[in-house]
């Protein structure tokens, strides 16, 4: 069974959302304030929580208290465990364009869903599709950092590459010099060989 966190202090829209989870075969974590929210985070971080873990924080912004939705938010993007679940900030206030897009980028939130919430069956279908996006997107990040394997032998290819280029170049030149060598050997042994000889000399008569 899926598990998904809410956040959300009035208990007419709670009540409804955890009937609603529970007849979508969804198991619901609720909390009234961000307080709550953020002790349960820390409870979840330092293993005294052994529950079901949620993947989906339906969060409202505007909460009792001195945490609101937004800080519980950038909270769950602090958990090494609950960073990468899906985020939908909602509230029924109006907020200015430029609060909002700040409210999305500080939580890294996947949707803005503004109150009145969706009706049943568009709701589910909103939510669930954040779900498949937000795995996607865990599973592309997942592959894309995946660190390429030490290999000593790899990183040595280059300065192996260079050595061998190094030692051919001194074979080459020490059988050039060889060659050079042997062929000043038998140039010399030619023309000592024509030399005349001690007996060929002519003997002088005098």
């Amino acid at each position: 069974m899926s598990t998904w966190m809410v956040v959300e202090d009035e208990p007419d829209i709670y009540e409804v959302l955890l009937a609603m989870f529970e007849m979508w075969g969804i198991e619901g974590v609720a909390f009234v304030d961000g307080e709550e929210a953020v002790a349960w985070i820390d409870d979840v971080d330092n293993g005294r929580f052994k529950g079901e873990l949620p993947e989906l924080a339906l969060l409202d912004i505007r909460l009792p208290g001195d945490i609101n939705g937004i800080e519980v938010g950038r909270r769950l993007r602090e958990s090494p465990i609950l960073g990468k679940i899906a985020i939908v900030l909602t509230t029924g206030y109006q907020m200015e364009a430029e609060n909002k897009e700040e409210a999305m980028v500080v939580t890294k939130a996947d949707l803005w869903l503004p109150k009145p919430l969706p009706k049943f069956n568009e709701l589910q279908g909103t939510l669930e599709s954040v779900i498949a996006k937000r795995r996607q997107q865990n599973a592309q990040a997942i592959f894309v950092t995946e660190p390429e394997p030490d290999n000593d032998d790899t990183e040595t290819i280059p300065s192996r590459t260079a050595a061998m280029k190094a030692s051919t170049s001194k074979s080459f030149k020490k059988t050039d010099k060889l060659r050079r060598s042997s062929s000043e050997e038998s140039s010399a042994t030619a023309d000592t060989a024509n030399l005349p000889s001690e007996s060929d000399t002519p003997v002088s008569n005098s």
